[in-house]
């Protein structure tokens, strides 16, 4: 909040900088121009500084703020039987401006270094939240989805402990990535110190990709655009008894068409029943153990006018603790898991050991080793290495 308040002064600051140089320059400059008696001048330059002070006023406000966050990382990654190479650069640079305590503006851009060097940015998030009351905020825009707990709380590179992402909670993974729609949000305290949360929404929902007439992957990137003409709806409800424990249960259901087959646009096939629905614990003691597991499945149903007609399902799990060293900037993780879909190439079971050097209170360096088992001649097979810096503003 200081932090805030002081960039807020910073900008205040600005206009009256800009008139006091006004007031002191161009006074000056009327005296050399004008003519003995010319009081115009004096009137004229009264009208401009007054205009200025207006027009300044609608930035210099103290019912508004800006404030700019975000995140880095960089890493290297050497797979057994392969090259290793630096295979990470990115920058995401997350928005917020606030208007009161009723509305906020919020938007992260993900700008990325890409296999074959060019930069891509996407938008990851933004949204138009409007506080209701202290209980429930409306956000409307493009979201991270609350199916689970990972999307929407541990995806930065710097709050997740370990340089990749948990089996399936990436993108086409089991676990839905974004949503373009309007969700209800917020909470309600309990007796004592417990806490229930909530998240509703309904969105455009997910498309699919299909390959040789089969159902490959489920695509939820916030699409703006409802392909099979049905919505879907959704949320996460979450119960935090007591201090450190958090339990959620979340759950989606509508439709979904594929709209990608064989790598070529597909229009008008038919829709299809999609459900989803996860399982999310965490706890942490004091702050030396962080323990957390998640389990989440999405899964079609079959239509036999489809190009693919097959039900398909995707689901994941992992587990996961981190201890940090009392008195000292190391952390060990460590993290298990596995993911299934309907391609066997991207089965994958994972076991991830890795220690943590907190360089600051948030700038950590990585390195974490994995074991990867997966189908003979599947790309994901193979062990890895990883390094990684993380640093978050």
């Amino acid at each position: 909040m200081r932090k805030r308040e002081a960039n807020r002064a910073s900008w205040q600051a600005i206009p009256g900088a800009l008139m006091l140089g006004v007031a002191v320059v161009v006074p000056a400059r009327a005296q050399q121009q004008a003519e003995p008696g010319s009081e115009v001048t004096v009137e004229q330059l009264d009208s401009r500084l007054a205009d200025l002070e207006r027009s300044s006023g609608e930035w210099r406000t103290r019912d508004s703020a800006f404030h700019l966050a975000g995140y880095a990382d960089a890493g290297y990654a050497d797979r057994s039987g392969g090259d290793g190479g630096f295979d990470l650069a990115s920058f995401n640079p997350i928005f917020h401006y606030q208007y009161l305590d009723r509305i906020l503006l919020e938007a992260e851009f993900a700008t990325l270094v890409a296999e074959d060097g060019e930069t891509e940015i996407e938008l990851e998030y933004g949204t138009v939240d409007v506080m209701l009351n202290d209980n429930v905020a409306l956000i409307a825009g493009k979201f991270l989805s609350p199916i689970g707990y990972f999307q929407q709380n541990l995806h930065p590179s710097w709050i997740n402990k370990l340089p990749s992402v948990p089996l399936g909670f990436g993108h086409d993974g089991a676990a839905p990535a974004t949503e373009l729609g309007v969700q209800l949000r917020g909470g309600f305290a309990l007796a004592r110190d417990g806490l229930w949360t909530y998240a509703v929404y309904v969105g455009n929902g997910p498309e699919l990709e299909a390959e040789d007439g089969e159902i490959m992957a489920v695509e939820s990137e916030g699409f703006a655009r409802d392909a099979e003409g049905g919505k879907v709806w959704g949320g996460r409800l979450s119960l935090l008894p007591v201090s450190g424990l958090e339990i959620g249960l979340s759950a989606a259901t509508g439709e979904a068409a594929v709209t990608s087959a064989d790598e070529t646009m597909v229009d008008g096939d038919p829709a299809r029943d999609y459900d989803a629905y996860g399982v999310d614990v965490s706890w942490k003691w004091g702050k030396q153990l962080d323990f957390r597991g998640e389990y989440v499945r999405q899964s079609v149903g079959a239509e036999p006018a489809s190009l693919a007609p097959d039900k398909a399902a995707w689901r994941a799990w992992y587990v996961q603790a981190a201890y940090a060293w009392p008195e000292t900037k190391w952390e060990l993780v460590t993290r298990y898991g596995q993911f299934r879909a309907p391609d066997e190439e991207m089965e994958l079971d994972q076991a991830v050991f890795g220690v943590n050097y907190w360089l600051t209170a948030n700038a950590v360096a990585k390195t974490a080793f994995e074991w990867n088992d997966a189908a003979a001649g599947s790309p994901e097979d193979g062990n890895r290495w990883l390094l990684q810096i993380a640093y978050g503003f």
